[in-house]
């Protein structure tokens, strides 16, 4: 296969590398476009006022890809419309540093460049690990490659997936579990502070939810010890509320 990698946490980022290394070493085609710093939690945010600059990068002396000062979701877009010549098969975007789950999804890079990829028409898939310290991506990255065959061989409709693996040892991972997204809100604090001139400002300083009560969710099955898979798509149209809508505003005269 063709296989397009990106991340948000940046190109020299230890997941990206471990997904690179996992899927040359079964022979696919492998390029990476990827930001040349971290771009966490900017969302689809794509660069239209600036120039997207791009960069070789090597490493060993061998060609590793292209770095670019633009967002995920404009290296998935400048590869497929710019720097490769043909489109990819399959785009994953990973592995972050830290799960993708909940409404999360809203705001990461990582899922906006599998995002991005599904627009174009383009199988994707973005993985995440639920942990922000120095893991072994080793068997994320070799999970990854097993759902990546199995996604291609199927036929399904579904376009896009996110895969969030837990941080724990492989032999203690006890499963799979394909779930939904969790819609319970974040309870988030932010401290006031001042700065030496005097000014106020804020920074962020939690972010929590009280998992046992997202039962049958992404994030209480991988706090359970599974990795979770979601089906995820671009579509915002709330289909439920269509034929209500569309009564009520029926009876606005122009």
């Amino acid at each position: 296969m063709k296989i397009l990698l990106t991340n948000d946490d940046g190109i020299h980022a230890m997941g990206l590398c471990a997904l690179y290394e996992a899927f040359r070493s079964l022979g696919h085609e492998v390029t990476v476009v990827a930001p040349d710093s971290e771009r966490s939690a900017v969302g689809h945010a794509i660069t239209l006022s600036d120039p997207i600059k791009i960069k070789r990068i090597l490493k060993a002396g061998d060609e590793f890809g292209w770095a670019i000062n633009g967002t995920p979701a404009d290296c998935v877009k400048l590869a497929v419309n710019a720097l490769l010549k043909e489109k990819p098969d399959l785009v994953v975007s990973g592995i972050n540093r830290g799960a993708n789950t909940g409404i999360n999804l809203l705001y990461s890079g990582t899922v906006s460049a599998a995002t991005e990829a599904a627009i174009l028409g383009i199988p994707s898939i973005a993985v995440s690990i639920d942990s922000f310290a120095d893991f072994d991506y080793c068997f994320a990255a070799f999970l990854t490659t097993k759902i990546a065959k199995t996604f291609m061989e199927s036929e399904t409709e579904c376009h896009s997936l996110n895969v969030n693996v837990p941080s724990r040892p492989a032999n203690l991972i006890k499963g799979i579990k394909v779930t939904k997204q969790c819609l319970q809100p974040f309870k988030e604090r932010f401290e006031k502070r001042k700065d030496p001139r005097g000014n106020t400002y804020f920074w962020q300083c939690s972010s929590d939810i009280d998992w046992q009560k997202t039962k049958e969710t992404d994030i209480f099955w991988l706090k359970e010890g599974y990795v979770t898979i979601t089906p995820i798509k671009f579509d915002l149209t709330h289909t439920k509320c269509m034929e209500k809508i569309e009564s009520i505003f029926s009876e606005i005269s122009l």
